[in-house]
């Protein structure tokens, strides 16, 4: 038998004989070391990263993870996890030492439970974002929680990065939408704490140290979700104003208006806007003139309040207008423009694409920081690199941005990217954490941000990191290069 990585090079009698135990344990359909099915899983999805494996193995169930991760411990083999492979800072990608396995959760796809009154799902770890939302639906309820890769990305990987989306505002991220949780330690036990209570005060909720950790902690096979009432109607609000501190104010405003009703609110400068009119060929502006920036804005409503949301909305947009915090604005008149309006927002990142290479930035700041720190920093990196062109977008209400400066014209745009790139990138991390921000609001750290962190991090709380990673995985084999 030999390795993926070297098909000439001869394996050590420990590996072949972990490989054939790992192959009985989870059978054909479980466990191969085929390069052609590996080869798909083997590169993120920006395609920033590309790894080897040892082998790409699926187990069906918490039992086969747990007897497949004390094996792993056994032989001392690595553990890579991977939900859809839709993350965006390369944390389910393997190193290229082809001494780790890869681990597919995307055969573990059961509704362990439904309870609609209770408006909870328990499902497992491989059970697919855009799956849930029409599981949910069926119910009469849903999952408050929907990204671009709703179609790849899984629960299992949604809750390792603490995933966040256009509905954070309201919902808040996974940390916030996760009420029970089934993990498999290091060592193959089996942390099972899927029954939520209101109230208890049996020491730390140990769930918490599995969200956001990456899979570096341990592997998580189930999870029990909150859901919510289905919603009944909603209002799409595409808005004009001068700046991005009018933005604020016309938040500020809404939130006021609406309430709980505010379900999202996306800023995008002109300029995004017609790079997205430039690569869709069939959108339109929906509105009249240019605007220095442009507002989405969701309001949704339960069966109790979709008869008076329209109306509620209008009176907000009117109120808006008195005190003069816009210039313009469109309301969707139903559910089609209101698509083509979240259609441009989603539309941004393909269309930034096309104009050619970029480095991406996901950050947050304090929220009424925002506008001065985007309206201060972007003049200064674009007199530091001349040619750029610094933009920001996104989640204007709960503080993040995705900060992206887009190269000058250049002939080779790898070259610029490992360059020049890199250096763009380091010089926004120090402003973000000169202005009490963090580097990564919600795609994680991966492998992408790993050195940064180290560097600017918290030292106090980067050794709480690893204290607890050293007492969960003394010997540094769940998901190793990643996160810490």
């Amino acid at each position: 038998m030999t390795t993926l990585n070297d098909s000439s090079a001869p394996q050590s009698a420990a590996t072949t004989r972990f490989l054939e135990e790992a192959a009985e344990l989870l059978g054909p359909r479980g466990f191969t070391v085929d390069p052609d099915l590996l080869e798909p899983w083997l590169t993120d999805w920006r395609g920033r990263y590309t790894g080897k494996a040892l082998a790409l193995a699926s187990p069906a169930t918490t039992q086969e993870v747990a007897a497949l991760v004390a094996l792993c411990a056994q032989h001392g083999i690595a553990i890579v996890p991977q939900g859809g492979n839709s993350g965006m800072s390369g944390g389910a990608t393997p190193d290229d030492s082809g001494e780790a396995l890869l681990l597919s959760l995307r055969r573990m796809t059961a509704v362990r439970q439904f309870d609609v009154e209770a408006r909870q799902i328990t499902c497992e770890a491989g059970f697919v974002l855009q799956t849930l939302h029409e599981t949910a639906e069926a119910r009469g309820l849903r999952f408050p929680l929907s990204l671009g890769g709703k179609g790849s990305a899984t629960v299992g990987g949604l809750i390792a990065t603490n995933a966040g989306g256009t509905q954070v505002l309201r919902h808040g991220s996974m940390r916030a939408l996760v009420l029970g949780l089934e993990a498999v330690l290091p060592d193959g036990q089996v942390f099972s704490m899927l029954t939520p209570l209101k109230k208890d005060n049996r020491g730390f909720d140990l769930k918490q140290v599995f969200i956001g950790s990456e899979g570096t902690m341990g592997i998580v096979t189930a999870a029990t979700l909150a859901l919510s009432p289905a919603v009944a109607e909603r209002v799409v609000i595409w808005a004009g104003v001068p700046t991005l501190g009018m933005a604020r104010k016309l938040l500020l405003h809404c939130e006021a208006a609406a309430g709980d009703a505010l379900e999202g609110f996306e800023v995008l400068p002109q300029a995004c806007l017609e790079a997205v009119l430039d690569y869709l060929p069939d959108a339109r502006a929906p509105l009249e003139g240019k605007h220095g920036w442009h507002v989405l804005i969701e309001v949704v409503a339960d069966r109790t309040g979709a008869d008076t949301l329209r109306e509620r909305c209008e009176t907000m947009m009117a109120d808006a207008f008195e005190a003069e915090l816009l210039e313009d604005a469109a309301m969707s008149a139903n559910e089609a423009q209101a698509e083509a309006m979240w259609l441009i927002r989603e539309s941004i990142s393909p269309a930034e694409r096309a104009r050619g290479p970029a480095v991406q930035h996901d950050i947050s700041v304090p929220v009424d920081k925002m506008p001065d720190f985007v309206e201060t920093t972007a003049p200064m990196i674009e007199a530091k690199w001349p040619g750029t062109e610094a933009i920001a977008f996104g989640h204007l209400g709960d503080g993040n941005v995705h900060y992206h400066v887009i190269a000058p014209s250049v002939t080779d745009g790898a070259a610029w990217q490992a360059g020049t790139g890199k250096e763009i990138s380091r010089y926004v991390h120090d402003l973000v954490t000169e202005w009490g921000g963090s580097i990564s609001a919600e795609h994680g750290i991966g492998q992408l941000k790993k050195d940064e962190l180290a560097r600017l991090g918290d030292p106090v709380a980067l050794s709480v990191l690893r204290a607890v990673k050293q007492a969960l995985d003394p010997r540094g084999l769940m998901n190793p290069g990643k996160l810490i």
